[in-house]
């Protein structure tokens, strides 16, 4: 085309400007259509605690673009889960469940941003993100609180368990930052008592069950006021009479029912903590999706996503900044009285 056409066609309005072009339907921006992968045991052990995954995962997103994987619940079978979701070109992964799973997962992943269910807060150093409920998020929380209510001292009380241990061990970090005294005993069922010292202002009780319940028991007459996290809750009779008064660090009971009452009327059953992990893995994978920001930019760029188990932020290091609620025990059950924010 010589210069005499070309002006022709631009004051005839063929030639369509730049503006004009980015706009065409031609070029729009349809989105990112890569699926996201959900890495989960279907097989094996923790079958059972995997399905129940895969069925909350899919009450946040299943326009078919949350493809599950099995890992059969070996780091070998999560390693070839993560190899196959790679071929199919996914553009984030969602798992492992267990915390022996996440490295081969991140060797097989590449570039591909993993979001590990796991727990075990040490697995940042594979380079996936750590999105399950840690035990030094909610000692942070529960802690912090008690801080601010006047408690000076604590003891914290373990039974010797990995989660009971990494309580103990934020709990002795925090000492300085919050200006708290705090020391470990381990009770456990083969070795004597160990010596309790002058009484703290607080019982930080890490786990539950009935060990949890002896230890409350035990310090009704004493004034000393105690602490817990959500392995402490236990709606029974008996334990909320046993549990009056504590304090107890958790996702917030009302966000986590609306969530259990979806999950019950669609699938049956209660769903656990764990269960709305995935759910909410699944609800932030969809909001990035419809950003267009399905990447790990994408995960580090917001200033938190919504969830069930606490509204979450992640940050570089994988670690993730967690809300809790605080509640109060009573004969009628917990009562919301504060939250922790960015635990």
């Amino acid at each position: 085309m010589h210069r005499r056409q070309l002006l022709r066609c631009l004051r005839s309005g063929l030639v369509l400007s730049s503006t004009a072009w980015a706009a065409s339907p031609l070029l729009a921006d349809d989105g990112d259509d890569r699926p996201v992968a959900l890495l989960l045991p279907l097989t094996g052990p923790r079958a059972a605690l995997g399905l129940s995954m895969r069925q909350a995962a899919t009450l946040a997103e299943n326009d078919g673009k949350l493809i599950a994987f099995d890992t059969a619940g070996t780091p070998q079978g999560a390693a070839a889960a993560a190899a196959r979701a790679v071929d199919r070109d996914a553009a984030l992964i969602l798992g492992p469940l267990m915390s022996a799973d996440v490295a081969p997962v991140v060797g097989a992943a590449g570039t591909t941003p993993v979001i590990a269910f796991t727990n075990d807060a040490a697995v940042r150093s594979s380079g996936a993100f750590v999105f399950g409920i840690t035990a030094g998020q909610v000692t942070t929380a529960i802690l912090g609180y008690a801080r601010s209510r006047g408690v000076r001292s604590v003891a914290v009380i373990g039974d010797g368990s990995a989660w009971a241990d990494a309580a103990a061990a934020e709990a002795d970090r925090l000492q300085g930052t919050l200006g708290m005294e705090a020391r470990a005993i381990t009770v456990r069922a083969d070795a004597p008592l160990p010596l309790a010292g002058e009484a703290p202002d607080a019982v930080f009780v890490p786990g539950g069950g009935e060990t949890a319940l002896a230890i409350a028991r035990n310090l009704k007459p004493t004034g000393i006021q105690l602490l817990g996290t959500l392995e402490m809750i236990d709606h029974r009779p008996d334990a909320l009479e046993a549990l009056d008064g504590a304090w107890i660090a958790s996702p917030d009971p009302r966000s986590f029912g609306g969530f259990a009452n979806n999950f019950q009327a669609r699938h049956g059953g209660r769903p656990g903590a764990i269960a709305a992990l995935a759910y909410d893995a699944a609800n932030i994978a969809a909001k990035l999706r419809a950003a267009n920001r399905l990447d790990r930019e994408g995960v580090l760029g917001s200033d938190g996503f919504s969830a069930v188990t606490g509204e979450v932020r992640f940050r570089t290091d994988g670690s993730v900044a967690r809300e809790f609620a605080i509640l109060e025990a009573a004969a009628g059950g917990y009562r919301k009285v504060a939250t922790s924010r960015g635990a």
